[in-house]
């Protein structure tokens, strides 16, 4: 599991690396089935690791309130089934080989069981929620809904003279935000928190869950595969639109013609997609996506404020430093 988080204090550090190791506990015993091969297939992705925001977020929410509270730990694992289980279809979506450094789940075995295994993982998320009572499954729920909502409208693409840009940061805000906001209220709310607390988490959640996904664009774009774990431009090949890709798209500089015309479709070509990468990674748009994603973690910084100042509020600043200045 890669490390994202660092705290000041080690005593407040270790606390929350040994939380982190009973979600991580709890994650391979909830992707456990008596058919060894459901076994197989949902731990897939589990094993091959991941930076767990999501349950991260959990844990730091939960300490405005209290960070012993029971349910705390499973709502970690749910949001972090719920985000495994979105990888396993997105990968279907996508055609994509690899994953967290190993090969997709559609690759080593077919779409068929990718897609099952995500809803196997979406069933066992469930299970867990409806024992942390009828609030937690509505919030789940209504997450879920965003979830579908945003993957449906980024199929779609805007509409008749709707802006991309915009377009796009709503996008992100549903597939993206929906869920590590989600995460911010789960922490806060099943730790006891007061209404201002939690409304403050999830507004963070949100705000920073869409500049992890701008950055994480980024870093599709720029990264070779060794660091980011996916073979990079996977984006680009499908012609699925980032930021970096919608504002070269509305620069009509003569010498961006051959970039825009690339961009205006997917790339299976493994030639045209070499070159898209490389004009996509010099091209001043990119630095421009850079700076929008600063923007919303400026912003998660700001929410934060009225929190008192204790190490969880220090590391969620620190982890809006971290999304931006990512490499992988």
């Amino acid at each position: 599991m890669n490390r994202i988080f660092h705290a000041s204090d080690p005593d407040f550090e270790e606390h929350i690396s040994s939380e982190l190791a009973l979600v991580e506990k709890a994650l391979l015993e909830s992707t456990r089935s008596e058919y060894p091969f459901v076994s197989e297939t949902s731990r897939h992705l589990v094993v091959a690791g991941g930076k767990r925001f999501r349950p991260l977020l959990v844990l730091l929410a939960a300490e405005f309130g209290d960070p012993k509270s029971p349910e705390v730990i499973p709502a970690a694992v749910v949001v972090e089934l719920t985000h495994l289980a979105t990888l396993y279809h997105d990968d279907v979506m996508d055609e994509a080989t690899m994953r967290r450094g190993a090969t997709s789940a559609n690759a080593r075995w077919d779409n068929t069981v990718a897609i099952l295994t995500g809803d196997f993982l979406f069933a066992r998320a469930s299970q867990i929620l409806a024992g942390l009572g009828p609030d937690a499954v509505r919030i789940q729920a209504e997450t879920f809904e965003r979830l579908c909502t945003g993957q449906i409208k980024e199929t779609v693409g805007p509409l008749d003279g709707e802006d991309p840009v915009k377009h796009h940061l709503s996008v992100l805000s549903e597939k993206t935000g929906s869920l590590i906001a989600t995460s911010g209220r789960f922490g806060s709310m099943l730790s006891g928190c007061d209404e201002e607390v939690i409304d403050t988490l999830t507004k963070f959640g949100e705000q920073i869950g869409v500049a992890f996904q701008l950055a994480d664009d980024i870093v599709d774009i720029t990264s070779m595969s060794e660091q980011s774990g996916k073979i990079p431009g996977t984006d680009l090949r499908e012609g699925i639109p980032t930021l970096a890709g919608l504002i070269a798209l509305t620069q009509a500089h003569p010498e961006d013609a051959q970039l825009r015309e690339l961009l205006s479709r997917p790339l299976p070509d493994p030639a045209e997609h070499a070159v898209a990468l490389e004009l996509l990674r010099k091209h001043s748009s990119l630095n421009e996506a850079r700076l929008e994603a600063c923007r919303w973690a400026d912003e998660a910084r700001r929410t934060l404020e009225p929190l008192p100042d204790i190490g969880a509020k220090e590391t969620l600043i620190a982890l809006c430093d971290y999304v931006v200045t990512r490499t992988g």
